[in-house]
């Protein structure tokens, strides 16, 4: 392993010094999600003027869209076995380059089907991320702060979906939607840039056999009781494991791993199919239906950008004190509320006649809708999905939940412009209302919480309650 990835062990426990450099090594492992947030972000504006300039029908605007989402499946589904293969560290640097090549690609588009190509190649990118940076932030942080720490990419998600927003607001009076895809590339440097501070995961280097480089970066922001007992885990799990067979594909299938799966499964979709990419993607096509001019459609995107900020700060301060599962039921019941209300003041109020009533009823449940979700399921789900999986399959299943995950972005950002044109934002936003209440039935009954327990003790928690067998942990790891 290349040295500046495997910092020396240091002598006794983390000063204040070494704990700041290990939060920017998370900050940097992070910087995946901004050109994924970006992309996302800035869409919609783009979406204002390209629109015309392509001459694109609601399919096609559909499939411009989904350019990223389809690329972002197929990521995902390799991405996991390429992470377990390669390393983590090998695969967000794969990720980089696409990052950096399809911003130019899309810029330089002379027609829809190229911007579609390069979309769909800067989708590759968002899903190895998506399936790799969630794995790589749990596996490397400590327990008392994991939650802290994969939030984080959940914050430069939204960051870079606020940057985006600004971006397109600034480029709205030139009408320029090849700036406004085209500078993703800065962010796309930033996290290529990032990449040289950071190093493999403890756990990865285990399955690998190379103890002595594990203990080495668990002492970075550990004291050695803690790094110890964190390597005889790893171990130990590791160990359980390969006696029940739970260390390739077919693991998944395991009586004790599916209702894991499951949870993640669930988790996933859910994620996705309670009307959040409707608002990031087509945030301003919502609002030009209930009277807003362009450029104030637009303009309304800095309101969601800020309320993506906020929401995620939220989480980053509590998901660690209050628990992952109390914030996944209030996200969802504020979702539910948010988008029953939106869906009632567009289904009986008159039809808007420019700038109104309905048009700021709108607004304000869309940014209300925005904060309670992005402070739950928009950064909590990210967490769970890095820490409730197998050690085995980690890598594998953190692919299989993120290719559903992105299945359902795809269905849902390439039906949203048809379903709009055809029933409206009432019907459309009352459907998302029941798939929220859905998603807080699903938390209440099956999510557990993973609060303040290590990745092995989460683990041991689904074996115990599966009745599988669990190996007496040795006194002292050599």
């Amino acid at each position: 392993m290349e040295s500046h990835r495997t910092p020396q062990a240091p002598d006794g426990a983390p000063g204040a010094g070494r704990k700041k450099s290990a939060m920017l090594i998370y900050l940097f492992g992070a910087l995946g999600g901004l050109n994924w947030g970006y992309d996302t972000g800035v869409i919609s504006a783009a979406l204002v003027y390209l629109r015309p300039d392509f001459e694109l029908t609601s399919w096609a605007e559909g499939w411009i869209v989904t350019g990223l989402i389809i690329g972002a499946v197929f990521g995902a589904a390799v991405g996991g076995r390429l992470s377990d293969k390669y390393g983590r560290w090998k695969i967000l640097l794969a990720t980089a380059v696409t990052f950096i090549v399809a911003p130019i690609g899309m810029a330089l588009a002379p027609d829809a089907t190229v911007l579609f190509i390069f979309r769909f190649i800067v989708g590759l990118g968002s899903g190895l991320a998506a399936v790799t940076l969630p794995v790589y932030l749990s596996e490397i942080s400590p327990a008392r702060i994991r939650g802290k720490v994969t939030a984080f990419y959940a914050l430069a998600i939204v960051s870079g979906q606020f940057i985006g927003f600004i971006i397109g607001l600034s480029f709205a009076p030139m009408e320029s939607w090849r700036w406004m895809l085209g500078l993703s590339v800065i962010p796309s440097i930033l996290f290529a840039v990032g990449l040289a501070f950071i190093w493999e995961t403890p756990r990865w280097l285990v399955k690998k056999g190379r103890e002595d480089e594990a203990l080495k970066i668990l002492l970075y922001d550990r004291t050695p009781d803690e790094a110890e007992r964190e390597l005889m885990e790893i171990h130990l799990i590791q160990k359980e494991e390969e006696a029940a067979g739970a260390q390739n594909l077919k693991a998944l299938l395991q009586p004790w791993v599916k209702p894991i799966l499951f949870v993640g499964l669930g988790l996933a979709i859910f994620q996705q199919i309670m009307g959040i990419n409707t608002i990031i993607y087509y945030a301003p096509t919502t609002l030009q239906n209930v009277g807003f001019s362009d450029q104030a459609a637009i303009a309304s995107n800095l309101i969601i950008g800020v309320m993506n900020v906020l929401a995620i700060w939220l989480a980053l301060t509590y998901a660690d004190r209050w628990g992952r599962k109390p914030l996944l039921i209030a996200g969802a019941i504020g979702s539910c509320l948010s988008l029953a209300i939106l869906a009632l003041t567009n289904l009986l109020l008159p039809e808007p006649d420019g700038f109104g009533v309905v048009g700021i009823i709108t607004l304000a449940c869309m940014a209300i809708y925005i904060f309670m979700f992005q402070a739950s399921w928009g950064s909590i789900v990210w967490v769970m999905l890095g820490e409730i999986f197998p050690l085995g399959v980690r890598a594998a299943a953190m692919g299989l939940a993120t290719t559903a995950l992105w299945f359902a972005n795809g269905v849902v950002a390439l039906g949203f412009p048809p379903v709009l044109e055809a029933v409206g934002v009432g019907w459309l936003f009352a459907g998302f209302s029941v798939i929220c209440f859905a998603a807080l039935v699903f938390t209440y009954l099956r999510v557990p919480e993973t609060k303040g327990r290590s990745l092995e003790e989460i683990e041991t928690n689904f074996r115990n309650t599966a009745g599988m067998p669990v190996i007496p942990s040795p006194k002292r790891m050599r």
